[in-house]
């Protein structure tokens, strides 16, 4: 029985390992991949095909749409209005553990993204159609939308939260790139540093996540009797 105990219980931590273990090794790949792109000076050939691609079939049809998520994902919504407005909601849910990993979180992905963007200093593409801060690699956009995609996913283990995470985050890939600013292989990398984040800063807080989430959904609570 004691051995069977401790199959389980280390079952258990090498679950419990896995997410962290995995966004370490995906922070190393994007290191190495901004080192990759430093050391070919920016020039890589999957990058400026798909940027042909989409400069050749560039239509105000898909202009608005990309505009709209340039909007939602930086600047003084995607900054300060939406990250309030969700840690508002998550507070008014009573996920105040929630509220502070959603917080740090973003918080982190984009210091995270800073200081890649100012190490590597990757130029953007010249057919850019918004005006945009310094270095191209990673994109702040996409790490944004990932690292909400998968707090969010996480907070309410649900299926359509995990896929409407997925598809604003590709969406927001997508309207970067067609705007131009940014190369396809940085989406990738914000992508990556968006997962990442999420998954560290979600270690500490994981324990106190899922008392918060049975709390919530009434699982072990006993009422107070006289």
């Amino acid at each position: 029985m004691t051995d069977l105990r401790q199959r389980e219980q280390a079952a258990k931590d090498v679950s419990r390992r896995w997410p962290l273990v995995s966004a370490g090794v995906a922070l190393v790949a994007v290191i190495v991949l901004g080192v990759v792109i430093t050391l070919r000076q920016g020039e890589i050939g999957v990058d400026n095909a798909f940027l042909e691609e989409i400069v050749e079939h560039r239509n105000p049809a898909w202009e608005v749409p990309s505009r709209l998520m340039d909007f939602l994902g930086a600047g003084w919504f995607g900054v300060f209005v939406l990250p309030i407005a969700i840690i508002a909601l998550l507070v008014a849910l009573r996920r105040r553990t929630a509220a502070l990993y959603f917080l740090i979180s973003v918080a982190s992905s984009a210091a995270l993204v800073q200081v890649l963007k100012h190490t590597f200093g990757r130029a953007r593409p010249d057919d850019i159609l918004v005006t945009s801060d310094f270095g191209s690699f990673p994109s702040g956009h996409t790490a944004n939308a990932a690292t909400t995609a998968v707090v969010l996913g996480i907070v309410f283990a649900r299926a359509w939260v995990w896929i409407a995470g997925a598809l604003y985050t590709v969406a927001m890939a997508l309207s970067r790139t067609y705007l131009g600013a940014h190369w396809l292989s940085d989406t990738i990398g914000g992508a990556l540093v968006g997962v990442c984040v999420a998954l560290i800063v979600w270690a500490p807080f994981a324990h106190r996540l899922l008392k918060e989430n049975r709390a919530r959904r009434g699982y072990g609570f006993r009422p107070a009797t006289e």
